[in-house]
C-alpha cells in the first residue's frame, strides 16, 4: 500500500509537466491540416477550402525550396561534427590537466556561455565584427582589409557554426568528462606499469574507454540534420546572405508570418517534421543496435 501511495506521488509530479506538454507541443500539432488548406484566418481551420496537396505541389517547384533545405542540411552536419570534436578533444585535453582547481576554473568559463541566449550573444557577435568593430580595427592595425563578416553569404555559414560552438562545447564537454570519470584508474596505472606513454594510454584507455558514449552522441545527433537553430540564424543573419544562410525554419517564420502565407508556411513545416520524426526514429533504433541505448 504505501509503495501505491509512492506511485501516486511520482504521477501527482509528473502531472504539471505532462498539462504544460500536451497543451503547448500536442493540441497545437493538430494546426497541421492549415498545409491542406487555402487558409482563411477569418474563417478558421474548420472552415477554410481543402485544397488537397497543391501548397506541396508548389513548394518543390520554388527555388527558395532546394536553397533552405541545403542550407539547413550543411549549416547542420557542420554543426553535428563540430560538436562531436570539438568537445571530445577539449575533454581529453582538460582531463590530462594535473592541477584541480586550474582545471575546474577552465570549464567554468568555458561553460558560461551556455546559458546566455542568443538575442544577447548576437548583439555581442555583429559588435565584435562589425565593420568598425574590434575585430577590423585589429585586422587594419597589421595591414589587412576590414570584412563586412556577417555580410558576406560565403563566410556567414561558418560564423554560424563557429559561434554555436563556442556558445555550446563547454556543456557538451561535461557529458565527455562524466564519460571519464567512469574508466577505471586501475587501467591506466596497469598501462603504465607497462611502460606505456601518456599518448599510448589517450589512445589505448581513455579512447577505447569512451567510444560507446561518442558513438551514442553521434547516432542521436542523426535527428538533427534538419534543426540548423532558428533563434541563432534569425537573430544573426540578413538579405545579404540568404543565399547561404536562410534554413527552413526562417523561410517557414517570413513566409507564414510575415508575408502571411499560412499554408505554403505549414507545409514546410509539415515536412521538415515528418522528415525530422523518421530521422530521429531512426537514430534512435540505430543507438539501440549500437550503443545499446534504449529509452523504452
Amino acid at each position: 500500500m504505501k509503495t501505491k501511495g509512492f506511485v501516486k506521488h511520482y504521477y501527482l509530479m509528473l502531472l504539471p509537466g505532462m498539462v504544460w506538454l500536451t497543451l503547448f507541443s500536442i493540441v497545437p500539432m493538430f494546426g497541421f491540416v492549415i498545409a491542406f488548406q487555402d487558409y482563411n484566418p477569418g474563417l478558421g481551420i474548420l472552415h477554410s477550402e481543402w485544397i488537397g496537396l497543391e501548397h506541396f505541389k508548389y513548394m518543390l517547384t520554388l527555388s527558395d525550396s532546394a536553397t533552405v533545405f541545403r542550407n539547413t542540411i550543411v549549416i547542420a552536419v557542420m554543426k553535428i561534427i563540430a560538436h562531436l570534436l570539438v568537445p571530445l578533444i577539449f575533454a581529453l585535453m582538460l582531463n590530462e590537466l594535473r592541477l584541480q582547481v586550474l582545471k575546474r576554473w577552465i570549464q567554468t568559463v568555458v561553460y558560461l556561455p551556455h546559458f546566455l541566449s542568443w538575442v544577447i550573444l548576437s548583439g555581442i557577435l555583429l559588435d565584435l565584427f562589425a565593420y568598425k568593430g574590434p575585430v577590423n580595427s585589429l585586422m587594419t592595425a597589421i595591414g589587412l582589409e576590414p570584412v563586412l563578416f556577417f555580410g558576406r553569404a560565403d563566410l556567414f555559414p561558418f560564423l554560424i557554426v563557429g559561434s554555436d560552438v563556442w556558445k555550446e562545447f563547454g556543456f557538451n564537454t561535461i557529458i565527455y568528462l562524466a564519460a571519464l570519470t567512469g574508466i577505471n584508474p586501475a587501467l591506466y596505472e596497469a598501462a603504465s606499469i607497462d611502460g606505456a606513454s601518456r599518448l599510448q594510454r589517450l589512445t589505448n584507455v581513455t579512447l577505447p574507454g569512451i567510444s560507446t558514449t561518442v558513438i551514442l552522441l553521434c547516432v542521436l545527433s542523426l535527428g538533427n540534420v534538419l534543426n540548423a537553430g532558428f533563434d541563432q540564424v534569425f537573430n544573426l543573419y540578413n538579405p545579404l546572405v540568404y543565399s547561404t544562410g536562410d534554413i527552413i525554419d526562417t523561410w517557414v517564420y517570413r513566409t507564414g508570418l510575415v508575408n502571411l502565407q499560412y499554408g505554403l508556411a505549414t507545409a514546410m513545416g509539415l515536412m521538415k517534421s515528418v522528415i525530422s520524426f523518421i530521422l530521429i526514429a531512426t537514430s534512435y533504433y540505430l543507438a539501440s543496435k549500437f550503443a545499446n541505448y534504449r529509452i523504452f
